[in-house]
Parts: structure tokens; sequence; C-alpha cells
């Protein structure tokens, strides 16, 4: 075990979390034969193997989960140790990892453009998944902070609000419900709905405002992406819920029609959330506060502009009041 390298740590801990080599090997800038030599040395000098391989597919042993909470542990303590360093130098550079849940990926890269022209010497890692991912990530000191909707109330976070998130209920341009000045709610309950994988922060919100308001969908379709839940959309193939940061475009093309739904768009805040406990390294925290000065302005200036169906009403959504 003190033959182990801090590179076979990364790459075990990168497979792991993937459960494919392939994947590792593209987040650490490795070819997969590198990354499957890292990992058998690794599991010779533990002398136990870490994955059951099968074909293309890989999957922890119980050796292997239990090895990979230590692992965790010892990067994040040196994680931690690089900031602490990096605290003492007073310099803004050095690797910042962040976290964003799937429906940020169409808005956060803009930040980081702007972010990236105010602090060149920091180096960038972004980890894209859902909501219960990243608050496992979160928890396991994987990334330094999370752009998400809703914060995990299971974690003793700091979860800081900035900017508004609109949640709007979609059909194709064709659909019949597009006809309706206003939709009932009672007729939402005929409609097929396309959604997200549970642990999905979009899903969690539709299913409380269906909850809500007593909404019952005759069927429900589920889909690993937004861009899948909108290709169908478009294809006319159920109705959706989806958050009007990931349809620009196909609202300014007219091929997604938002719905006049009592209630929507729902406006929810996107937060950028760290471990209470974790100290932010200078970069971090430089980040942290270029998200809370800047992002509302540029996420809505100009704010979304939508046409309501079978009308030429326009709408727009801004920015709900601070709380």
């Amino acid at each position: 075990m003190l033959n182990v390298t801090l590179r076979q740590l990364q790459v075990f801990a990168s497979a792991a979390r993937h459960l494919s080599f392939a994947r590792a090997a593209e987040e650490l800038h490795l070819t997969q034969p590198a990354v499957s030599m890292q990992v058998k040395e690794l599991e010779s000098a533990v002398g136990l193997p870490l994955f059951d391989r099968s074909g293309r597919k890989i999957a922890l042993t119980t050796p292997g989960e239990y090895f990979l909470v230590h692992a965790r542990r010892m990067l994040a303590a040196l994680k931690d140790a690089a900031d602490t360093m990096a605290r003492m130098k007073g310099v803004e550079s050095g690797r910042l990892t962040i976290g964003i849940v799937s429906t940020a990926k169409y808005f956060v890269p803009k930040l980081l453009a702007e972010f990236r022209r105010e602090h060149p010497a920091v180096e960038l890692r972004l980890q894209v998944g859902n909501r219960q991912a990243l608050v496992a990530q979160l928890q396991g000191n994987e990334v330094d902070l999370v752009i998400m909707g809703t914060p995990p109330r299971e974690l003793e976070t700091r979860a800081e609000p900035f900017a508004a998130n609109p949640l709007a209920m979609v059909a194709a341009p064709e659909h019949p419900l597009t006809l309706l000045p206003q939709v009932p709610t009672d007729l939402l309950s005929n409609e097929v709905f396309l959604v997200r994988e549970p642990g999905s922060g979009t899903r969690a919100s539709m299913e409380a405002f269906l909850k809500e308001r007593r909404i019952y969908p005759a069927l429900i379709v589920e889909m690993p992406s937004n861009e899948t839940i909108k290709q169908a959309v478009m294809a006319d193939m159920g109705i959706s819920f989806l958050s009007m940061h990931t349809m620009g475009l196909e609202l300014r093309a007219g091929v997604i029609k938002v719905l006049d739904v009592d209630g929507l768009p729902l406006l929810r805040r996107w937060h950028i959330v760290n471990m209470r406990a974790k100290l932010l390294s200078p970069a971090a925290e430089a980040f942290r506060y270029f998200v809370l000065e800047k992002a509302q302005p540029m996420l809505l200036n100009p704010p979304f502009r939508y046409v309501l169906p079978g009308s030429d009403e326009e709408r727009a959504v801004v920015a709900p009041p601070s709380q």
C-alpha cells in the first residue's frame, strides 16, 4: 500500500465515478491503455481486484467500493492542503472544479468565458451531472462549488441565490393545447409528459407543481437529457416542463411554444453552493464573487421573451425580487 501513487488514486476515483476507463482517460487527458495500466498497478499494490470487467463495462467490486471511500478522503485532504497553501500565497491561480446541473450548461460557459478573461491563471474543470450526483460529489469534496437550482437540505452548505430560473410548460406549435389562450390545469392530466430522470432538479420542481395543482399525467416518459426532451417535444410526442434557459434558440425560432398555464412560468432561483466547513481557495472565492455580482445581469438582460399561443401578446420573464 505504501507504493500507491497520487496519480493512481486520481485515475481510480475517475474510473469509479464514470464506471468507464474511456471516460476517465478523457477526463484526465490520458490514453485508455494508460488508465488500464494505472488501475492494474493499483490493484497489484492493494492485493485485491477493485473492478469487475465484463467486456466494455466495468463495476466496482466490494473491495473497490471500500477503497473508493478512502481514496476520496485522501484526494480531498490533498485538495484542502493545496487550497490552504494557495490562501497563504494569496494568489488566484490553480485548479478550480465546478459542478453544474445539466440544465445550467446552457449558460455557465458564458460565465466561465468572462471569468477566464478576468482570471487567466485559473485552470477550470467542469463536472456536469444531475442534482443527485452533484450532491454526492459536493459531500465527497470532489468539486469546489456547485451551480444548481435547489440546494441540498441534507448537507451543511452555504447556498447563495444569484439568478432567476424560469420553468415553463411547453409543447410543439401544432399541439392542440397551443390553440387555447389559457390552458385549464385539468386538461393537462390527459397529456403525455416528457420528463428527466429521477434525481433531476427540474423533475423535482415539476412533480411539486403537479402535486400542488392535482395534475395526474396520463403517461410519463423518462428521457436522459434536455436535448432529447426538446427534440421529442418538437416532434409532438408530448409536452414537457423545462427551464427557459434551455430553450432560447427554440423559442426564438418558434419551434417550441410556451403554454399559458396558471402559475407558470415558475420562477425558481439558481444557487452557487459549497460545503460550509470547507475553506475555499482564492480561485474559488474569486469565482463565487464573480457569479454573485455579474451572473444575474448577464443571464436576464435582455429578459426572456415569448409569445403566447393563439395571440400576439408578448410576455417577458424578469428576475424575481431578492429573497
